[in-house]
C-alpha cells in the first residue's frame, strides 16, 4: 500500500514508538548467551505481554456500520441475480489473475519455440535443399504458424477488466470487505508506531468502491480534510459516491471532502500526506506502466506511500513490513514464495455463509524522511507462529536482510521474550535484536547476487 494491502505531514514524521511506561532499551537487545532483562523488575510495567509494542496485527475487522448498511441498501435497490455464486466466481478469478506477459518475454519464448521446431526438422534439411524458393518460404510460414499456435496455448491471455454497473455491484459484494481489512491493517501499523502522525490529505489510486477512504477515515478521521479518489471507471466512482451517501443519491455524504477523478492530478506540486494503491497496480497492462505509476505516486507522496504491490514498487525508506532497505531475501531462495500476511474479517452476511474470512495480501509502506526509531530493526514474523510446549518457533525477516528461524524458550531467552513471542502472530514484530537464530536452509550466502526489488 507506496500505503506501493504505498504524504506532507504537518508535524515531524520520524517514526518512533511513544508508548508510555515501556523501556525500548529493555526490549531492544537480546544477545546470545546474555539475558539483559531482569525478570524481577516490571518488564512491561502495566502492559500485558499480549499487547507488547511489536504487535501490529488486528484481531477481526468489521466494516463500518454505515458502509455495511449502504451496501445492503444499494443491493436491495439494484438486485443482482445469483449474487453469492457470482461473488465467488469473481473472487476466484481475481485471485488467480496474473499480470500480462511482457513483449520481451513473448519474443524470447517465441525464439525458443522456433529453435525447438527447427531442431525437429533438422533431419529433413537435405530435403529442404532441393526445394525452390517458393516452397522454402512456405515452410517458413508453416513454422511461424506452429510457433504462434503453441504460444496461444501456453501463454496467459490477460484482458483488462471493464466494470459495468452490474459487475461493479458484484465486485463490491465480493471484495469491499477484504480490501478494507487489508488496508485497515496497514493504516493501523502506521498509527500505532507513529501516533503523532496526523495526515491532512489522502490520495487513493485505483479507489474502486472507496474502501481505502473508509479505512483512512476510521484511522485518522479527525485530521483528514481531503480525500482524492482516482479510478478510471466512472461507474465505480459513482458507486463509491453512492456508498458514501448511504445508498441514496439525495443524502449527504458520510465523509466530507471526498473527490472523485478518473486521472491523477497533473501538477507535480500537488502532494498528499498519505498515498495508497490497494490491489490496483496489477491491473496496469505492462511493467513499464506499473513502474511509471509508482514513480508518479512517489512524487506526490508527502509522508507515506502504501500499496498492495510487487518487487517493482520498492524504493525509498521501507517503513513496513521489511525491517531493512535491502533486497528481499525471499527472492534469493530456490523456491520463491510471496511475502504475504493475513487479516481476519467478517464478510457481508448476504454474500457468504462464512462468519469469518481471511484476506491474504502483500504490501509495502514507504516513508519519506529519516527513520530513527530503534524499533525499526525488530524482526518481522513472516509465517504462522508455531507454539509448542515450553518453546515457540518464529520465522523472521531480520534487519540484516536475511530470513531466520528462531526457537525461543524461557530458559534461553528470558520469560518475558518467551511470553511476547507466544503472544505474537504472523505479521507482528519481535521487540529484539541480535537474537540467536538459525538461517533458513534455502538462504543463499551473502556473496551471492540478490535480485533488486
Amino acid at each position: 500500500m507506496a500505503v506501493t494491502i504505498q504524504r506532507s505531514n504537518r508535524v515531524t514524521c520520524a517514526a518512533r514508538i511513544c508508548l508510555e511506561g515501556i523501556s525500548l532499551r529493555t526490549l531492544a537487545t537480546i544477545i546470545p548467551g546474555i539475558a539483559p532483562v531482569d525478570n524481577l523488575s516490571e518488564f512491561l510495567e502495566t502492559v500485558p505481554h499480549r499487547e507488547h509494542p511489536g504487535i501490529t496485527s488486528l484481531k477481526t475487522v468489521h466494516l463500518p456500520s454505515q458502509l455495511a448498511d449502504a451496501a445492503q441498501a444499494v443491493l436491495e435497490k439494484h438486485p443482482v441475480s445469483q449474487l453469492a455464486e457470482r461473488t465467488l466466481q469473481i473472487s476466484t478469478y481475481l485471485w488467480s489473475r496474473k499480470r500480462p506477459v511482457e513483449d520481451e518475454t513473448l519474443r524470447t519464448k517465441a525464439a525458443e519455440l522456433e529453435q525447438k521446431f527447427l531442431e525437429k526438422m533438422a533431419p529433413l534439411s537435405a530435403v529442404h535443399e532441393s526445394l525452390d524458393p517458393l516452397q522454402v518460404e512456405e515452410q517458413k510460414e508453416n513454422l511461424r504458424r506452429q510457433v504462434l499456435a503453441k504460444l496461444r496455448k501456453t501463454t496467459y491471455h490477460w484482458q483488462p477488466l471493464n466494470y459495468d454497473k452490474e459487475l461493479s455491484l458484484v465486485y463490491m459484494a465480493a471484495r469491499m470487505n477484504g480490501v478494507y481489512a487489508a488496508v485497515s491493517r496497514a493504516f493501523h501499523e502506521i498509527k500505532k508506531r507513529v501516533p503523532e502522525f496526523q495526515p491532512y490529505s489522502l490520495l487513493d489510486f485505483g479507489s474502486g468502491t472507496g474502501s481505502v477512504t473508509w479505512a483512512a477515515h476510521q484511522a485518522w478521521g479527525e485530521s483528514l480534510k481531503e480525500y482524492m479518489c482516482i479510478d478510471s471507471s466512472s461507474v465505480m466512482n459513482k458507486l463509491a459516491d453512492l456508498l458514501l451517501r448511504g445508498g441514496s443519491e439525495s443524502s449527504p455524504s458520510h465523509i466530507n471532502a471526498v473527490y472523485f477523478r478518473q486521472f491523477l492530478p497533473v501538477s507535480p506540486k500537488v502532494k498528499f500526506d498519505v498515498v495508497s494503491s490497494a490491489f490496483s497496480l496489477n491491473d496496469l497492462p505492462s511493467q513499464a506502466e506499473r513502474i511509471s505509476t509508482v514513480q508518479t505516486l512517489w512524487r506526490k507522496t508527502g509522508s507515506y506511500l502504501g500499496a498492495k504491490v510487487s518487487r517493482e514498487s520498492r524504493s525509498g525508506i521501507v517503513f513496513a513490513p521489511c525491517p531493512h532497505d535491502l533486497p528481499c531475501p525471499k527472492f534469493a531462495q530456490k523456491t520463491i514464495l510471496p511475502c504475504n500476511f493475513t487479516q481476519a474479517y467478517h464478510p457481508l452476511p448476504y454474500t457468504s455463509k462464512q462468519d469469518l474470512k481471511l484476506e491474504k495480501f502483500s504490501y509495502v509502506i514507504l516513508q519519506k524522511g529519516e527513520y530513527k526509531g530503534i524499533e525499526r530493526s525488530w524482526p518481522r514474523i513472516i509465517e504462522p507462529v508455531l507454539r509448542r510446549p515450553r518453546h515457540v518457533h518464529c520465522h523472521l525477516c531480520c534487519s540484516d536482510g536475511t530470513l531466520q528461524h528462531a526457537v525461543i524458550t524461557a530458559k534461553k531467552h528470558t520469560k518475558d521474550l518467551y511470553r511476547c513471542a507466544r503472544s505474537s502472530n504472523w505479521g507482528d514484530r519481535l521487540p529484539v535484536s541480535n537474537l540467536e537464530t538459525e538461517k533458513e536452509s534455502e538462504n543463499v550466502s551473502e556473496s551471492d547476487n540478490l535480485p533488486s526489488t
